[in-house]
């Protein structure tokens, strides 16, 4: 059995079902051109198990299908963050700092803030000092 993701017409990822790819051709689930492979053991270009890569990353809902890149590509979670063409990933434009601790994109500033700042700056925006 392997894992198949359908998509839209939009090329969104709607779900993620294990089957046989029998089951798949058959029209079991819809049309069989709305379905496409996808391996659990990719994330970011690596295959988890040192094995071969498979479509960069492993579909999730809201993932899109980019045919002309042969990947999934997870949803970008900040407008500032640019996608790596080796993974098919999001990067900020700010690497994450070095020190120990929590830290969180904060997209007002494109900066990395501390958690406990983060839920300073929530807090006052939400007027609970």
């Amino acid at each position: 059995m392997s894992h198949y993701a359908k998509i839209d017409e939009f090329n969104i990822v709607q779900e993620v079902i294990v089957a046989e790819y029998d089951q798949i051709l058959s029209g079991a689930f819809g049309d069989p051109n709305t379905w496409i492979r996808t391996s659990r053991n990719t994330i970011m270009g690596q295959h988890i198990s040192g094995g071969k890569p498979f479509r960069k990353n492993y579909a999730g809902a809201g993932y899109t299908w980019d045919p002309v890149r042969d990947a999934f590509i997870p949803p970008k979670p900040w407008a500032s963050w640019v996608l790596n063409e080796e993974t098919c990933h999001w990067e900020p434009p700010v690497p994450i700092p070095d020190e120990p601790g929590d830290w969180e994109w904060w997209e007002p500033t494109q900066s990395w803030i501390t958690t406990d700042q983060a839920v300073e700056l929530q807090s006052s925006w939400m007027g609970d000092e």
